[in-house]
């Protein structure tokens, strides 16, 4: 895994700036630390930061093509580069190393922009083609690896792994844009493409942008998607039997590697049927890694320990006490823009811990969204059989009476807490499925934004970017409709970010066999019934699995990944996040009104409600702007890392 980052002249040939680019580079050391490589000619500055994983010894970057007139920096794996190159030698290429960095440099020559169409892996590349004078960045399909970039006041187009390798520029404009505001406020995370800046951009996951020099930027364009036919009719005996091997296929691809190997076992249903699978392709035993928790209602390390027995693997564990909560600080300076998935913390954790052990960890991500894990899918159907016989006319003046009149009692049992129901039975699907996703909701927006940010967002709500994707999701089954819109945001823009700044921050690099865009196209093409049945989520997987991992494994409820929030708030970090709440941070950017801050803070630290989440997302706001906008404005580095 590495970090890459450059500046192009759109408008001509100017001499880059060795110093800048140095600069831009060196802010991204912690991915990949093993080696430094820039290349600078008129115009066109790469730089890249080198993790070493495969081809130790000649993989180094930029890396060129025969007569250097394509130079490629690349993050990531292609996990089919052994397959390509006999292809592409058979076309007349000649090959000096055994890198996958270098199949992108022969398959641009062979295939031009469809090269990306060919590659199965994670990777953010950026290519220069000195013929052709054009620049070209790619993204993999499924968002696993970042790529930024912003046009900057002076014509030069800049691009990067992370924010922070543009904001090193000197010239970008740091002026928050008032749209992502929403946006995080609403998710905890800023959707692709928005950054939270207004002159910066995420490149979207399956795109790709080419810039010819002289010309101006045009818009991404996208090169695949995933398409929910659910017309597969195989048998539920046939399902689990080609998912037993279309797993075995992308793990084994992922396995390729010259440096330590292991995986992250949390105990879980997808990170057990990882390792199970590893354990079968190995013949030495798998080291797993795992954290405890010294809090019980948020530990699970007992039922990876029992997969770890299972399977003989190495296992290596990490307590991680209840109020590990020092981290906040260095994590808004890792994500460079806010992020409030709590779970980042045991995350970067866990990642520090196997970095003690191995450089290369497989992942069940993607597991949830691929396979219908979610708690919240279930209730989202069960929803959908409440809204479907109704038409909305008559749904959204009767439920949205109800769900305004009913009271929010966060503190009985979950049996009476109806009102989040009864709001979403007054909605269509996928304003349905935001409002169940959004951590500070409509009305609570409304209540903590000032008159002033409500002005400059002109009546925009965050529910556009989940209707701008189901627009194109093409399928009117409810399950595959909010599988699709998690792909395209929630495992994108919180899932993958959290694990790729969190093991990045650590040199490690992650790797994810159920993201495998062969096997999510297969399982999209399933229908719905296989993946929930009932009240089970993740049938297909959890049945395949059957012969390998025990039943309270498999069938235990859903824990996740979470911190104690609520505690730490009335507890621990009352005062810290009183300070921050209502402190002059927050109040000097005039997006917030005071009154609805203290109403926010005062009923969670009174018992009254739990907006544990909702201060957690304020609290990580107010980071943001301490540790990246003001570190920024004077001048100080905002790229140190905790250790």
């Amino acid at each position: 895994m590495c970090g890459i980052t450059g500046i192009f002249d759109t408008r001509g040939r100017r001499a880059i700036d060795a110093a800048v680019l140095a600069r831009m580079n060196e802010t991204q050391h912690h991915r990949g630390p093993d080696e430094t490589g820039t290349h600078i000619e008129p115009g066109v500055g790469l730089g890249h930061k080198r993790l070493s994983i495969i081809d130790l010894a000649t993989g180094q970057q930029p890396l060129f093509n025969e007569d250097g007139s394509v130079a490629v920096i690349f993050n990531g794996e292609i996990y089919n580069f052994q397959e390509l190159i006999p292809e592409l030698t058979a076309l007349g290429h000649v090959f000096h190393t055994r890198s996958d960095t270098e199949v992108i440099v022969h398959a641009w020559e062979a295939w031009g922009p469809e090269c990306v169409k060919r590659f199965r892996g994670m990777f953010a590349f950026a290519l220069w083609d000195r013929n052709k004078e054009t620049l070209f960045l790619a993204r993999d399909r499924l968002g696993v690896k970042p790529l930024c970039y912003a046009l900057a006041s002076d014509g030069h187009l800049l691009f990067g792994s992370e924010l922070k390798s543009l904001l090193a520029y000197g010239a970008l404009e740091r002026e928050i844009d008032p749209y992502a505001v929403e946006e995080y406020f609403a998710l905890g995370y800023v959707p692709e493409p928005r950054t939270i800046f207004k002159g910066a951009q995420k490149l979207p996951p399956a795109h790709t942008l080419t810039v010819k020099r002289g010309a101006p930027v045009p818009a991404p364009v996208e090169y695949w998607d995933v398409a929910f036919t659910l017309d597969n009719r195989l048998s539920e005996k046939e399902a689990c039997a080609q998912l037993h091997e279309r797993l075995r296929e992308s793990v084994k691809l992922r396995l390729i590697s010259e440096v330590p190997l292991g995986a992250f076992l949390s105990g879980g249903v997808d990170s057990s049927a990882v390792v199970a699978t590893m354990a079968g392709l190995s013949e030495t035993p798998v080291n797993t890694c795992s954290i405890s928790f010294s809090d019980p209602a948020f530990d699970e390390s007992r039922y990876a320990q029992t997969v770890a027995q299972r399977y003989r693997t190495r296992h290596f564990v990490d307590r991680v006490e209840s109020d590990d909560f020092d981290l906040i600080d260095a994590l808004a300076r890792l994500y460079d823009e806010p992020y409030a998935d709590s779970s980042a913390i045991p995350t970067y954790r866990v990642c520090q811990l196997a970095r003690g052990h191995v450089t290369v960890a497989l992942s069940g991500d993607g597991g949830d969204e691929n396979f219908g894990g979610y708690r919240r899918y279930r209730l989202h159907l069960m929803e959908e059989r409440m809204r479907r016989p109704l038409p909305l006319a008559v749904r959204r003046p009767v439920f949205g009476l109800l769900g305004r009149a009913y009271p929010k009692a966060d503190w009985a049992p979950r049996v009476f807490r109806a009102k989040t129901t009864l709001q979403s039975l007054a909605r269509d699907s996928v304003e349905a499925y935001f409002h169940s996703m959004s951590i500070l909701r409509d009305d609570m927006r409304r209540q903590l934004f000032s008159n002033s940010l409500r002005a400059q967002l002109g009546g925009y709500n965050a529910v556009e970017v989940f209707k701008r994707h189901a627009q194109r999701a093409n399928h009117d089954d409810p399950l595959a409709l909010i599988q699709y819109l998690d792909l395209k945001t929630y495992l994108v823009g919180d899932i993958n970010t959290k694990v790729d700044r969190a093991s990045m921050a650590h040199s490690l690099e992650v790797r994810e066999p159920l993201m495998d865009h062969p096997l999510v196209e297969w399982l999209a093409s399933l229908p719905s019934a296989l993946k929930v049945r009932g009240q089970e989520g993740k049938y297909l997987l959890k049945k395949s699995q059957e012969p390998h991992l025990p039943n309270e494994v498999l069938y235990r409820p859903k824990m996740g990944f979470a911190v104690p929030l609520a505690r730490w708030f009335r507890g621990p970090l009352r005062e810290r996040v009183r300070q921050a709440v209502l402190g002059s941070v927050l109040a000097d950017t005039g997006y917030f009104n005071r009154p609805a801050l203290q109403r926010l803070l005062d009923q969670h630290q009174s018992g009254l409600r739990d907006h544990s989440s909702p201060l957690w997302t304020v609290l990580m706001f107010d980071a943001f702007l301490r540790n990246v906008m003001r570190a920024e404005e004077s001048g100080a580095p905002a790229q140190r890392l905790a250790g």
